[in-house]
């Protein structure tokens, strides 16, 4: 399945309490699982004024799909091609 990074702008996004963060991901878990068992959300890094999410997904029309019913921007949707880490380098 193909996995992609989600770049959402959302300024402010860093200083969200927890019940917040845990709001929204209610929220996102919700229509995931109206969508259906064919996309899932790995994790996301939450930064001061952005949010970067970490899909598996058969498209990036899905990606862009759930953003939309879920009321969350997905101002940037990029299909990762390859993994690199330090054992790349052996």
């Amino acid at each position: 399945m193909p996995k992609f990074v989600i770049e959402r702008d959302m300024p402010g996004v860093g200083g969200l309490t927890r019940p917040e963060l845990q709001g929204a991901s209610q929220k996102s878990c919700a229509v995931l699982g109206a969508l259906g068992p064919q996309i899932q959300w790995i994790h996301s890094y939450v930064t001061d004024d952005k949010i970067y999410c970490v899909y598996l997904a058969p498209d990036e029309a899905m990606v862009r799909e759930h953003a939309k019913r879920a009321g969350f921007p997905a101002n940037k949707v990029s299909q990762v091609r390859t993994i690199i880490e330090p054992m790349t380098a052996e």
